[in-house]
């Protein structure tokens, strides 16, 4: 049994619940939905951080209006000036990153260290997106014919809907808006509802750093409030979604329809496979951040992990002794090392993953309980679990949990470990431990991903490459680095014959 934290009940002075509004054309306005949406400390649901009247769909098309008619003096403005703002809004972050990363922890759930790191990466990639200011830029080609200048330059697309989910409601939204608006579109933020708080932050830093009004929009609420507005209206160039495969494969359905560009970045089944001659305690510590970190809650979670058999009892035994160390409860206390699962809705998901594999004979090695004792029954909170044994064959190795549930099984054979990591519907990230780089190299050139780690943990990724996966972990452009950008703009190319040659020749 891993440590419980004590939730220390909510004081009287208690931080008092935010009442937010939706952000269009650059004022602060209340939802008209009747619907009013509450957002609840997963870790206390008696605290509740935040409350809103959800948008409507007169809301949603306000919003996109508003941002249209933003979009043609921001366009013209110059990509070093709008990544100036971006720079301001970088400065502004660090300043508050303690704040923010203390309200993310409040409103989301993951531990405080995990919170400050996900503000520092948030930041990272603005940094980087300001500096595409400076280099937004096309390419200059040789052409068929003297006396000709042939080159190319990118242009902004218009509007862009942006809908973001919760399990990272700093990194997410800003890595999706900042390439967005060096790039010159005006943009339309759609956040989950769990997490409006930390959204009405982001807009508030972007409004501080000299975001002209109407260029970033926020709307706030539940999907059944206001429908596909987000994703159908003509208006809307482009459609960038994380989130679901259900709601990512409609998403790209209906942008299909119409011929919007989209992206769409969804779930992940990441395998990490440790050989007989891995560092053991290397990968001792990327499979528990893979697997345990943020409570699990992230795409690129560790969720198989496949072992060499002569190194698996050993690894073994080391999982387990230090799951049995995580100490579950608040993240706000510092000595917690797992946070809760974001909602009513996860943690049941979480369970009845766990009942399945149960009943589709998986070793239940530890873990598999809900935890209430004392003041966490006012919470989401779920064991670690770790179920040996798992084969192809069982849903707890296809489907995604997106909690903290490993599955396990054990390979004899090189080609076997690899039959098993890409035995999956989905296809983000990876990861190889082991010293026999030929098999390592192998295991990059075989690994149906999008992206491989070798003796590092499936987890992260970094500004300047790109970040997604294939099959069904994302369609569409890769997100980050230039291919980031590159999604939210349009190329033209500038034919310049300065002689008159080309209307003599034959070529054309």
């Amino acid at each position: 049994m891993p440590t419980l934290a004590k939730t220390k009940s909510k004081p009287a002075g208690a931080k008092p619940t935010a009442e937010l509004k939706q952000h269009i054309g650059g004022k602060w306005i209340e939802g008209t939905h009747e619907r009013v949406v509450e957002s609840l400390n997963p870790a206390d649901t008696r605290d509740v951080v935040a409350r809103f009247k959800s948008a409507s769909k007169r809301d949603a098309l306000a919003a996109i209006a508003a941002a249209e008619k933003a979009a043609p003096a921001w366009a013209k403005t110059p990509a070093p000036q709008r990544g100036r703002i971006l720079m301001k809004v970088a400065e502004i972050a660090r300043r508050r990153r303690d704040e923010l990363a203390a309200l993310m922890t409040r409103e989301q759930g993951k531990i405080l260290s995990e919170a400050k790191g996900e503000m520092d990466k948030g930041t990272t990639l603005i940094d980087w997106f300001a500096g595409e200011g400076l280099r937004f830029m096309g390419v200059s080609a040789p052409s068929e014919l003297g006396d000709n200048f042939l080159y190319t330059i990118r242009r902004p697309l218009g509007v862009a809907s942006i809908i973001t989910p919760w399990n990272f409601p700093w990194a997410i939204p800003v890595w999706k808006t900042a390439p967005a608006l060096v790039a010159g579109n005006t943009v339309v933020l759609k956040a989950a509802s769990q997490v409006p708080a930390m959204a009405v932050e982001i807009v508030k830093i972007f409004e501080e750093a000299g975001l002209p009004p109407g260029v970033l929009n926020l709307v706030l609420g539940e999907p059944e409030s206001f429908g596909d507005t987000l994703i159908e209206d003509p208006r809307l160039k482009a459609v960038s979604f994380t989130g679901s495969n259900a709601v990512g494969q409609h998403v790209h359905e209906l942008c299909g329809k119409r011929g919007a560009k989209v992206t769409c970045e969804m779930g992940g089944k990441n395998p990490v496979v440790v050989w007989e001659d891995a560092d053991l305690n290397l990968a001792l510590g990327g499979v528990m951040k893979g697997a345990f970190g943020s409570t699990g809650q992230r795409c690129t979670a560790t969720s198989r992990l496949i072992v060499h058999e002569k190194a698996y009892d050993k690894f073994m035994a080391m999982i387990l002794a230090e799951t049995k160390k995580l100490k579950v409860g608040d993240g706000m206390d510092p000595t917690v090392t797992m946070g809760p699962a974001i909602d009513d809705a996860q943690l049941k998901t979480d369970l009845d993953h766990i009942a399945l594999a149960k009943k589709e004979g998986a070793k239940l090695l530890c873990g598999g309980n809900q935890l209430t004792d004392g003041d966490l029954k006012h919470g989401y909170f779920v064991e670690p679990t770790i179920f040996e044994g798992v084969t192809p064959k069982m849903r707890l190795w296809r489907e995604e949990v997106f909690g903290p549930v490993l599955a396990v099984a054990k390979a004899k054979t090189f080609e076997q470990a690899l039959e098993l990591a890409n035995d999956s519907d989905f296809g983000l990230t990876s990861a190889f431990y082991g010293q026999d780089m030929t098999l390592a190299m192998k295991f990059v050139d075989g690994m149906d991903a999008g992206m491989v780690h070798l003796n590092s943990p499936t987890i992260g990724g970094e500004a300047q490459v790109p970040f997604g996966g294939v099959k069904g972990s994302g369609v569409g452009e890769r997100e980050m680095s230039k291919e980031g950008i590159n999604f939210f703009t349009e190329l033209k190319t500038v034919f310049v014959d300065y002689t008159g040659q080309r209307r003599q020749s034959n070529l054309y």
